[in-house]
């Protein structure tokens, strides 16, 4: 079921017949609007919604022409508000998305609506895949035992989640075990252009995961957003942007034999960090872009976050429409895609005229060279022929010990550690001569200048290694990035085969993962009997989803990890991932490195990231010879014969012929029945939100603040990480605390991303990041100074404010420049409000953590043009009056409000805060105390 269509004001005449062998379809045609032939492909996507939705209200002529008009060179400075068409959601991101929607059919009974009331308006889909964990590997019983240990940790989330599925209509859920949100996404939730009772339109789709813009490489507009948007966007209201500047990359030539996906876009990456694309849109374009395999354009694509765009799009072409044939798309979607994007002027023709774009790069795939990316961000790209000596550049900065002069030292230093175990097993450029366990190999690869550190291991099937920093402790074939390419993944199995014909194996330290994306992977893994070859490799399939790359990889062996820890390694990961950000990937590894599903097979052969792959041998093979990474790398011409023989429509259509079904697990569960959910009040993981409690009718007027109180002095850059509950949970702290007290078990703490349906533990984690800087306080974490006590001692922030709550004490945060970049993580806002904040005062704000706080009843305020808390001489110990927010009661939005603060000796400071409720439609979410309540007595009106 889609929504209903919206009648537009079609001012232009746009309104027009489509026909499609034998079907009539209406369409917007936004050629009739003077100037939209020459725009991007994706500013042609945003120009038809803005004629879809054309209101007069929301949409007017004026933004229409905007779009006609738009100058490539120009500052973005027009705001115009985007309808998606659909809303995309992980179930970490989206379990308080549900919550709150199961929340607002209570809500909207005891305001005398009809709980059915509140559904999606806009279909929503939901792919459980951020839940599982890589506890079993090595095996072939891996998959079965962490698909029960999931179900045992999150059986509550998911009985719920099952209820939202069967009562809310226009939402779906893809149940665990089936794939990793994004390729789901491109293999079958996509339409590309949709048809909704006869209106054809560009499919466009927003998501809670910021990797939704894998989708652009589909041509389908789209981006990741908080969840406070996604909601709203659920429930028909737009989201609300600048046009953007359009960047136009330009991609020539061909990618070179012995060159993977991988690589392009880590360079792709590189390219764009370096030219600066934040809050830009990055468009495709050329000739060379018609040879790029879809799977590729979807790699580069899902990699948008790490480069900085918001979005990174290619157009619809004879590629896109190959792809919709070989996933099992019906025939009459395919038909609609071609024939709607020829008629739009959104098909790239060869040789086509080129658009205007802002700005411009270019790459010749040919000059792309094998690499990595790392230690610590994605766009540190690597030669891979350079790796090893940039390992050991960047190592002093992970490790304490010291450089050892030559390799003679090290070796005699190995040699004290471990006795005379190692003997002739290694040779001395650093190769391991052998890799069989107990036979003393070693992850020390000894060179001048280099640090080593190493540390003798039992190994409890018997056996003895010797670990040392730059040692490979998890090598994990992960993520939608690339599980997703075909060409890497079959060139991950075909390696493993040639691996193990020459006799080598994985180191015995290594944790060895394989995660597919979804499971026409193991499809066509099974059809090439590729499994065989990489578990020989120790790659036994460990699950479907989202793994590594959100830390989900799971404990290491336990010998393992004390040996790193006790001795403090710098371990590394190696993930075919899109994230390797400290402290993400695994707490026991310092160093993490992004590189192909193949480099990842190799790695783990070598077992240390001080490796030269062009002359140093991975092993030997059973007649003594050395081998090096060329004599088993797999040709193109093997990696293509073995997709065209093993991949096949009828493979898609088979597995995703009943998607929503799920397993025995997912059908056996004990779901509630019932229009509203029966809220268990022991539960840990699903609460009631309570944004809606005594919620009236109408909303009362908005409130000047009077007598608030600094909770947090903060500097420039406070990202949402520091302000979200993310990542584990701390023994001791309050979230801690608080399941302690409910009878949770610490080995069942779980991570504040499973609790994220549960508000309790979230405010408990807001602002409690380790690395948050308090200015109030004199040490780094959730730390803040409570000025209901004498003296204002310090104390952990969620307990002071349960303080000032019961005093009825308002909060205030003030902060510096460029307040909440980074993820758009929608508790960020709501653990705000939760904690009683009532305004934030900031130098700047990132825009959509702005667009948040409003959207959850915060005030977002801003210093004086050149001020700001130093300037003004705020110590934080003032106690804040902000009068002139009553003027919003007027249906009327305030340039600015009167701040005094006044100090502890009764000296005030006044200034004069610019309001930053930037729209109409903005000031609306705010006198309704949040966009949710402002929707839900829209609900109950109509």
């Amino acid at each position: 079921m889609e929504p209903p269509v919206t009648e537009s004001l079609n001012s232009f005449g746009a309104k027009k017949t489509l026909d499609v062998k034998g079907k009539s379809y209406e369409y917007f045609d936004i050629n009739v609007v003077e100037g939209m032939e020459k725009l991007p492909y994706s500013l042609k996507v945003l120009a038809e919604n803005q004629l879809r939705y054309e209101d007069g209200k929301n949409v007017t002529k004026d933004h229409i022409n905007a779009l006609a008009n738009w100058d490539p060179s120009a500052e973005p400075d027009t705001e115009i508000q985007f309808t998606p068409a659909r809303v995309l959601m992980q179930d970490f991101t989206g379990v308080p998305c549900v919550v709150d929607l199961a929340t607002m059919r209570e809500a909207v009974e005891a305001l005398g609506g009809k709980p059915e009331q509140v559904n999606p308006l806009n279909p929503a889909e939901m792919v459980i895949d951020h839940s599982v964990i890589v506890e079993a590997f090595g095996s072939k019983e891996a998959l079965e035992k962490n698909v029960e240990i999931e179900y045992e940790r999150n059986e509550e989330r998911y009985q719920f989640l099952r209820w939202g599925a069967e009562n809310f209509s226009n939402f779906k859920v893809v149940p665990p075990g089936t794939g990793i949100v994004h390729q789901v996404n491109i293999e079958y939730l996509s339409r590309v252009v949709f048809d909704n009772e006869g209106v054809a339109y560009p499919d466009t789709c927003i998501g809670t995961d910021s990797h939704t813009t894998m989708e652009n490489g589909l041509g389908i507009l789209g981006w990741g957003v908080g969840g406070i948007e996604a909601e709203a966007a659920m429930l028909g209201q737009p989201v609300s942007m600048l046009i953007p500047k359009v960047v136009g990359f330009k991609l020539t030539g061909e990618i070179p034999v012995g060159v993977t996906a991988t690589d392009v876009v880590l360079t792709i990456t590189e390219m764009l960090r370096q030219h600066g694309v934040v809050q830009k849109f990055v468009e495709f374009y050329g000739n060379g872009v018609k040879s790029i395999p879809l799977a590729n354009r979807a790699t580069i694509g899902n990699m948008s976050p790490e480069f900085g765009s918001t979005a990174a799009i290619f157009p619809i072409d004879e590629e896109t429409v190959k792809y919709l044939e070989l996933t099992g798309r019906p025939q009459e979607q395919i038909d609609r895609v071609e024939a709607y994007a020829k008629a739009q002027g959104m098909w790239l023709e060869k040789d086509a005229p080129e658009a205007k774009y802002s700005e411009y790069l270019e790459l010749d795939l040919g000059t792309v060279k094998p690499s990595i990316a790392g230690p610590k961000r994605p766009q540190d790209r690597i030669v891979l022929s350079e790796a090893k000596e940039q390992f050991r550049k960047d190592l002093p900065t992970y490790a304490d010990g010291e450089p050892v002069g030559d390799e003679a030292s090290l070796q005699a230093k190995r040699m004290d550690a471990e006795g005379a175990v190692m003997e002739d097993n290694e040779d001395v450029t650093g190769g391991l001569n052998k890799s069989r366990e107990g036979e003393g190999e070693s992850a020390a690869k000894g060179a001048a200048g280099r640090q080593s550190n190493p540390v003798v291991v039992s190994s409890p099937n018997g056996g003895e290694y010797t670990l040392d920093h730059g040692m490979v402790a998890i090598a994990s074939i992960t993520s939608c990035t690339n599980t997703s390419n075909p060409s890497v993944m079959v060139g991950a199995g075909l390696i493993a085969r040639k691996a193990a014909a020459k006799g080598l194996k994985s180191k015995p330290w290594v944790k060895t993962i394989c995660a597919p994306g979804s499971q026409v992977v193991d499809g066509y893994y099974q059809r090439a009997d590729l499994w065989k070859d990489l578990e020989a490799m120790g790659f036994y399939l460990s699950g479907f989803g989202c793994t590594t790359c959100i830390g989900n990889s799971g404990p290491l062996p336990e010998e393992i990890s004390q040996a790193i820890n006790e001795h403090d390694l710098a371990a590394t990961a190696v993930l075919s991932g899109n994230r390797n950000f400290e402290g993400r990937i695994s707490p026991d590894v310092k160093m993490n490195y992004l590189a192909s599903p193949i480099m990842v097979i190799a790695y783990a052969i070598a077992g240390t990231m001080d490796f030269d792959f062009e002359t140093q041998p991975l092993g030997q093979d059973q007649d003594g010879n050395d081998v090096f990474l060329k004599d088993i790398w797999p040709s193109t011409e093997e990696i293509e014969s073995t997709i065209a023989d093993a991949i096949s429509r009828e493979l898609y259509e088979a597995d995703y012929a009943d998607v929503y079904k799920g397993d025995e697990q997912w059908r056996a569960l004990d779901v509630p029945e019932g229009e509203t959910f029966e809220w268990d009040e022991a539960s840990t993981y699903i609460r009631k939100a309570p944004y809606f409690d005594d919620m009236k009718p109408e909303p009362e007027p908005v409130k000047d603040i009077k007598g608030a109180r600094v909770l947090a002095k903060l500097g420039d850059s406070v990202t949402t990480d520091h302000i979200s509950p993310a990542s584990s949970i701390k023994p001791g702290t309050p979230a801690a605390q608080y399941l302690d007290e409910n009878g949770v078990d610490r080995n069942d703490y779980n991570s504040l991303g499973s609790r994220r349906g549960n508000h309790e533990v979230m405010m408990r984690g807001t602002f409690a990041n380790i690395r948050l800087a308090n200015q109030l306080v004199d040490i780094t974490g959730g730390y803040t100074r409570d000025f209901t006590q004498e003296g204002g001692p310090q104390a952990f922030i969620f307990d002071a404010c349960q303080n000032y709550k019961e005093q009825d004490i308002p909060l205030v945060v003030i902060a510096g420049k460029e307040y909440g970049t980074g993820s758009s993580r929608d508790w960020a806002a709501k653990g705000t409000v939760l904690l009683g904040v009532k305004a934030v005062i900031t130098e700047s704000f990132e825009r959509i953590h702005r667009s948040n706080l409003i959207g959850m009843g915060v005030i977002p305020l801003q210093f004086p043009d050149g001020e700001s808390h130093e300037s003004l001489g705020l110590d934080g110990t003032e106690t804040f009056d902000i009068e002139g927010i009553t003027e919003l009661n007027n249906g009327t939005i305030p340039k600015t409000v009167k701040v005094t603060a006044t100090k502890v000796s009764g000296e005030k400071v006044e200034f004069d805060a610019i309001v930053r409720i930037d729209t109409p439609g903005e000031a609306d979410y705010f006198r309704h105390g949040g966009i949710l309540q402002y929707v839900l007595r829209q609900m109950v009106k109509s």
